[in-house]
């Protein structure tokens, strides 16, 4: 699996560009230069650790949501580790506690059961706060803020006595926005949460901005930052995902057969359900090069994946030129949130993981085999 042919890696495989990764650093590094802010890598979003020593030259450390990317992070990231979690279990809190250096609990429960212990381990503590302020539509499978969020603590539900233990606050309540929602979130913070900003260390404005989009307002998210820590006296924390990787990878697909039935279809080597979940789950429609809308171009087709799940379908698109066996695929922006939620359902191989330098020298990062499923089960 994953080894080069005449035509060029075996397909399906993932390739991550690092002029395109270099770009979006810049891009963080000068916000951070302007606003005084720290950042972190999410790595929900991007976890391939072969690029994190390029990404510790530019960000402050990586964000994780448990004890395997906390390990990650501090082993391959190092510089800060962040971890929070929705609910921490006792017998893996100690070791997350070897890794982390800032621990953020979700409720207040969770601070009475692990605060003192995280606090005697001499290591920074945060609450997550929700402000209970929803700035988006159409998917609340990402909204942190949507009613009956398990996803931090709303202010009824906050206690003020335990202020002595906490450090700072964390919020998260963006996915792929601009920062006009994040100052009406801000607003809503300060509004509801006001009352304690000074007395904390740090305030961390979570993940969901889309800092390298080219139409994002940075100025703006610097006006912000610098508010804040004017204000209240605090240190800034963001934690990006997509905002670092965004544009910088694509996924390399092959069509294996088309055929017809009511309108021109189209077998992929590569899956929805298997290497793109979000297009089932958020749902969405992927970019492919050369593409356009359905009946845009001259040949529409859908494409879909080999497994047997009649759902298996990534979308309607027009080309140029017909499909055939054999005709090469480019899905664009497949660096987040798709290698770290690839799975082998139906025994699907996993897409290789190909790294592009700034020479143009293509390397092949990973590649993985039939051991790779049965391993598993």
């Amino acid at each position: 699996m994953g080894k080069e042919t005449a035509a060029g890696w075996r397909t399906p495989y993932f390739l991550i560009d690092e002029e395109r990764l270099l770009h979006n650093l810049e891009i963080l590094r000068g916000v951070k230069e302007h606003s005084g802010c720290r950042i972190l890598l999410a790595q929900k979003a991007f976890s391939m650790y072969s690029c994190y020593p390029l990404l510790a030259e530019f960000l402050d450390g990586s964000a994780a949501s448990g004890l395997y990317e906390a390990r990650l992070g501090r082993e391959e990231f190092g510089k800060e580790t962040h971890v929070f979690s929705p609910a921490y279990r006792e017998d893996e809190f100690d070791e997350i506690l070897s890794y982390a250096d800032h621990v953020v609990f979700n409720s207040p429960s969770q601070v009475q059961r692990y605060g003192r212990k995280a606090k005697q381990a001499g290591k920074s503590i945060g609450l997550r706060i929700n402000p209970e302020c929803s700035t988006q539509e159409g998917h609340a499978i990402y909204d942190p803020c949507a009613p009956g969020s398990r996803l931090g603590t709303t202010l009824e539900n906050f206690r003020e006595e335990q202020m002595e233990v906490l450090d700072g606050f964390h919020f998260h309540t963006l996915c792929e926005q601009n920062s006009d929602a994040l100052e009406v979130t801000v607003a809503a913070v300060e509004e509801k949460f006001g009352r304690w900003l000074s007395k904390l260390k740090w305030l961390n404005l979570g993940g969901g901005h889309h800092i390298t989009r080219e139409d994002y307002d940075r100025e703006r998210l610097i006006r912000i930052i610098r508010h804040l820590r004017e204000s209240y006296g605090v240190e800034v924390y963001l934690e990006p995902g997509e905002a670092v990787v965004l544009n910088a990878g694509v996924l390399v697909a092959t069509v294996l057969d088309t055929l017809y039935n009511g309108m021109d279809l189209a077998i992929l080597d590569t899956s929805a359900a298997c290497h793109m979940p979000d297009v089932l789950e958020m749902p969405y429609r992927p970019p492919i090069q050369g593409s356009g809308l359905p009946g845009e171009k001259a040949w529409t087709y859908r494409l879909g994946g080999p497994t047997c799940l009649a759902g298996d379908v990534i979308g309607d698109y027009s080309f140029d030129h017909r499909l055939e066996p054999g005709s090469r695929v480019v899905f664009e922006d497949m660096a987040l949130y798709t290698m770290v939620k690839t799975n082998t359902f139906n025994g699907m191989p996993l897409p290789s993981i190909v790294y592009r330098e700034k020479n143009g020298r293509e390397r092949l990062v990973n590649s993985f085999s039939y051991e790779d499923f049965k391993g598993r089960l």
